[in-house]
């Protein structure tokens, strides 16, 4: 239990770091990663393919399994947006609509699951 309070406030801390100004890769590395992780414990699956690139991918959401291949159901986005949509600073559809998120699929929507973490002050 105590292993995995210090583990969410590393990734709360990296996502607060990644989100203000001048963020190191790291900072952004940890952050996408953390939030990838919420995402997959929160909504698990192997349905969708979510990727953000070069920091980290996962698969989510409950439905068919792919298991060769690329997978039908793929969403990919840039780590600044993965980060404001996971922080529930951008919405879902604006991103899509404005093409910072590619989504291919019947299933590759994660408006039902955003924001993962609302940062408190």
């Amino acid at each position: 239990m105590a292993r995995a309070r210090i583990a969410d406030d590393v990734g709360q801390a990296g996502v607060r770091a990644a989100l203000g100004a001048g963020a190191s890769r790291d900072d952004t590395a940890t952050a996408v990663r953390y939030l990838l992780q919420l995402l997959s414990e929160s909504a698990p699956g192997n349905t969708v393919e979510i990727r953000v690139p070069p920091y980290g991918a996962v698969q989510a959401i409950e439905g068919p399994r792919h298991t060769r291949g690329t997978p039908p159901n793929v969403i990919e986005t840039d780590a600044v947006t993965w980060l404001a949509l996971a922080t529930g600073a951008e919405d879902w559809a604006v991103a899509l609509a404005a093409g910072r998120v590619a989504a291919s699929g019947s299933r590759a929507d994660l408006s039902e699951h955003l924001p993962i973490l609302r940062m408190r002050e």
